[in-house]
């Protein structure tokens, strides 16, 4: 939570890591126009957001798994809904916080990615944990 909320800020904002994502693709792919390096840059970011959040999503659920007794089943979509509960009161209070982030604002949508993030953690750690059953 301390990434993230470290993310928040000013220096994580798209203007300044565009100044980093844009040189580096334009060097890697220099047929590509500006307005396809800033698409990109906009999809990276998003991704970065799912990725951050879905760890978040297996923490939280680690934590709740492991707050209770050691004789429980592998999985319980109660711990998954509480992690992801978890995950969306996250995502709320960071995007609330760039609110006051100058040069940030807290979108609506960026809560549904992050909210995205950690049901695609969690959904792949529920997976997982079905395949390694069946070997």
């Amino acid at each position: 939570m301390l990434v993230i909320f470290s993310a928040s800020g000013d220096v994580a904002s798209t203007r300044h890591s565009a100044g980093l994502f844009a040189p580096l693709v334009h060097w890697l792919l220099p047929q590509l126009s500006p307005q396809r390096i800033e698409e990109l840059h906009y999809l990276f970011r998003k991704c970065c957001h799912l990725s951050e959040f879905a760890v978040l999503a297996l923490l939280l659920w680690r934590a709740i798994r492991h707050s209770h007794t050691p004789a429980q089943p592998g999985w319980l979509w109660s711990q998954a809904g509480l992690a992801l509960g978890g995950v969306l009161l996250y995502a709320a209070s960071d995007e609330f916080h760039q609110t006051f982030v100058p040069g940030r604002t807290g979108q609506v949508s960026d809560v549904i990615v992050d909210l995205g993030g950690g049901a695609i953690g969690l959904g792949l750690l529920w997976l997982g944990g079905k395949l390694a059953k069946h070997w």
